[in-house]
């Protein structure tokens, strides 16, 4: 039996909506992030779903991703055998964590391995970005690619290239926080404009370039300037409960950055003092979370991405 983990990941960072993402590890060694299991079976595709989120997922497990992913793989193998998988969900759903990129890369490249691995990496990230695309409602890479390669990626859509690791700031601890709410990836990125001033254009433009220039610099200083979201937070923050409160909290405290995690309803800070980073754990722990099932987690940049267990 072949067993994949793809971690969780924070879509656009703030600064760069719908081109940056990260994959996260917790500082205590757990995993975070969902596994596919796979093996060969005697006939036809089956798919056992568990995990702390199985329930949220579809009854029939032909709406499941992770079967439709083994369905569209068996298919262009032309593979007349039998798969059984099995999906473990430990990412909440519509949570702003890259929930169904992890499930989709998780998958993509548990089969791929069972396979022998016929396709190349560029192969699988446009397939993982497709299929990711179904649920999310529209095809960007910022979860996949991050989740799937490790680091920060920055996506780069050059016919040559699609996405590039960018340097990794080691001193940046990231707290993240998940409320315990889900909030539809597709509803949320509705409420973004279609179409923006061309001052906001440039000063997106400006920021992320600018954050760029400093990961390549290591200018950590500068970088944690430029962690600002003027795209998609100013139009999304009122629709995620708390998060307003929380954030003007959170910089209060001194932490240097905050800001949604994906579409939300999950927020990260940045800090480069780790007790202080703990601390920030701990307020969103008695603060932010709203269910049994949310949870809070100091992080660093996972580098190594999606690999079999």
């Amino acid at each position: 039996m072949i067993t994949v983990y793809a971690p969780a990941s924070m879509g656009n960072v703030s600064v760069g909506f719908d081109l940056l993402g990260a994959a996260l590890a917790p500082i205590d060694g757990s995993l975070l992030g969902d596994t596919v299991s796979i093996e060969a079976a005697a006939t036809g595709i089956s798919l056992t779903v568990t995990g702390p989120f199985a329930h949220k997922l579809p009854a029939q497990v032909q709406d499941n991703i992770v079967y439709q992913c083994a369905e569209y793989f068996a298919l262009q193998r032309q593979y007349t055998g039998g798969l059984s998988l099995v999906l473990s969900k430990n990412l909440p759903v519509g949570s702003g964590l890259g929930s169904s990129a992890s499930s989709v890369v998780a998958a993509f490249v548990a089969i791929n391995s069972f396979f022998g691995e016929p396709y190349s990496r560029d192969e699988l990230l446009l397939m993982m970005g497709e299929f990711e695309g179904k649920i999310s409602g529209s095809i960007h890479y910022d979860n996949v690619a991050p989740s799937f390669l490790g680091g920060m990626q920055l996506m780069l859509s050059a016919p040559s290239m699609l996405c590039a690791g960018m340097p990794v700031m080691e001193e940046w601890y990231w707290v993240v926080a998940y409320p315990g709410i889900s909030l539809s990836t597709s509803m949320m990125r509705e409420l973004v404009p279609t179409s923006l001033p061309t001052s906001i254009a440039l000063q997106f433009g400006q920021q992320l370039s600018g954050f760029i220039h400093a990961l390549h610099t290591h200018d950590s200083t500068l970088a944690l300037s430029l962690l600002t979201d003027v795209i998609a937070e100013p139009y999304r923050c009122d629709a995620i409960p708390q998060f307003n409160e929380a954030k003007h909290q959170l910089l209060a405290m001194g932490l240097s950055a905050c800001g949604i995690s994906g579409s939300g309803p999950s927020l990260f800070a940045v800090t480069t003092d780790k007790a202080l980073a703990v601390a920030a754990k701990q307020w969103l722990q008695q603060h932010y979370l709203v269910s049994d099932s949310g949870f809070a987690h100091v992080c660093h940049i996972d580098q190594q991405g999606s690999r079999q267990l």
